[in-house]
């Protein structure tokens, strides 16, 4: 029995993490944090407690999951470095600066931090890495769909796809990365690799890596159908991570995909 606590407990990917948490037998919450001031403060079950009483709850978790914001999951890293606790990472949105914080608490604790714990979109990060390495020279675009809510763009998974291109080329997304194109803009350049972000309604979250030549065009695709899938990565991640050494994991590590 692995026990968790889940900070952002009350949103809408803490709701579905503690859904399948509780329907999955070797997994008990143990603890739900929210931010000081929540309405949502005192209810669900367990009770949701404010993130300033965090330490109440640590002794006895054995995996912190944090789905907050790149700020909040970092203070809550540095409690669970504090006791000795693995961590799952969820939010998108980290900053260079913060990835390397949170890499500086890796080395005490063990740490799962990736930008989508959906096992299908692992999946298509480890196949769009194996054909941009077949097909170098066509061109690459990526497309991503999410809902109006979501504060960040490009979403997580899409820079983490452009990162992949980018690399199987040998260069730097900073470098070759175009976001968003108006206007005369002229030709194309080669070396670009365009990712491109829609928000629109409820969409949960669709990635679409572009491969084009004269005369043809591959695609891969993933459409998230509800934020289950990404709960139910989350959860994996947190009974793998119980238990490993000190080191920062993806769910690429969680998924025997390296």
């Amino acid at each position: 029995m692995v026990k968790i606590t889940i900070c952002g407990a009350a949103g809408r990917m803490g709701q579905s993490i503690i859904a399948v948490a509780k329907a999955d037998g070797n997994v008990q919450v143990c603890g739900a944090v929210e931010y000081n001031g929540s309405p949502a403060l005192g209810t669900g079950t367990p009770a949701i407690i404010p993130v300033s009483e965090i330490e109440k709850v640590l002794p006895e978790t054995d995996v912190l999951v944090d789905f907050t914001n790149p700020e909040s999951a970092l203070k809550n890293l540095e409690a669970a470095k504090k006791y000795g606790k693995p961590a799952v990472i969820g939010p998108t949105g980290f900053t260079a600066e913060q990835k390397e914080k949170a890499a500086e608490f890796a080395k005490s604790i063990p740490v799962v931090m990736s930008p989508n714990m959906s096992v299908g979109v692992n999946i298509l990060f480890k196949i769009t890495q194996e054909v941009a390495k077949i097909i170098p020279d066509y061109d690459m675009e990526i497309v991503e769909l999410h809902h109006n809510k979501k504060k960040d763009a490009p979403s997580g998974t899409a820079a983490k796809l452009a990162d992949i291109l980018a690399q199987s080329r040998g260069k730097n997304i900073g470098e070759v990365g175009v976001y968003g194109r108006e206007g005369i803009i002229g030709e194309r350049k080669k070396e670009e690799i365009g990712v491109m972000a829609v928000r629109a309604g409820d969409i949960v979250g669709d990635h679409t890596v572009y491969f084009a030549e004269h005369g043809e065009r591959l695609e891969l695709t993933h459409r998230a159908h509800s934020r289950e899938t990404l709960a139910a990565g989350a959860v994996r991640a947190a009974k793998w991570i119980a238990g490993k050494k000190p080191g920062l994991y993806d769910m690429q590590d969680v998924l025997g995909l390296k």
